[in-house]
């Protein structure tokens, strides 16, 4: 391959990881969680970040505890940041693919996501430890 086919390769290369990110960018902006409670008296929405950008608090919840009212807030809104993380989640998968990178980005979700362990899902792979001369020798495959 000359240095112009390198080069162009390369650029179309570039080209394409861009659009991914864009991509990317574009489904976060617009991520937004949601969950109700069970009963259909408090509902919360949350941004990508889990910041709490709306909470409705229906009639029936003037006959709750307020203690208990907190409880139940906080859960819906933690379930409402799991939603959102999923979709997160989701749109990092389609910019890194599965891998270490997307692992980073579920590690730094307190809640968790929709679909995590916590849910029920097969476990994550556990990391097989590796010395630096077997990781030289076999490289794990780099996937675009």
């Amino acid at each position: 391959m000359n240095p112009e086919q390198w080069l162009a390769s390369y650029d179309e290369e570039l080209q394409q990881v861009a659009a991914k990110a864009a991509k990317a960018e574009k489904a976060l902006r617009e991520v937004t969680g949601t969950a109700t409670s069970s009963d259909g008296e408090i509902s919360v929405r949350v941004s990508a970040n889990g910041v709490t950008t709306g909470l409705v608090l229906r009639q029936g919840v003037r006959e709750v505890e307020p203690d208990q009212l907190a409880r139940q807030i906080l859960e819906v809104t933690r379930q409402a940041q799991r939603d959102a993380s999923a979709q997160v989640v989701a749109a990092m998968q389609g910019l890194v693919g599965d891998g270490e990178a997307l692992e980073v980005v579920k590690a730094g979700m307190q809640e968790g996501y929709a679909g995590d362990e916590e849910d029920g899902a097969a476990p994550a792979r556990e990391k097989v430890a590796r010395s630096d001369d077997e990781y030289f020798d076999n490289p794990p495959e780099v996937v675009n």
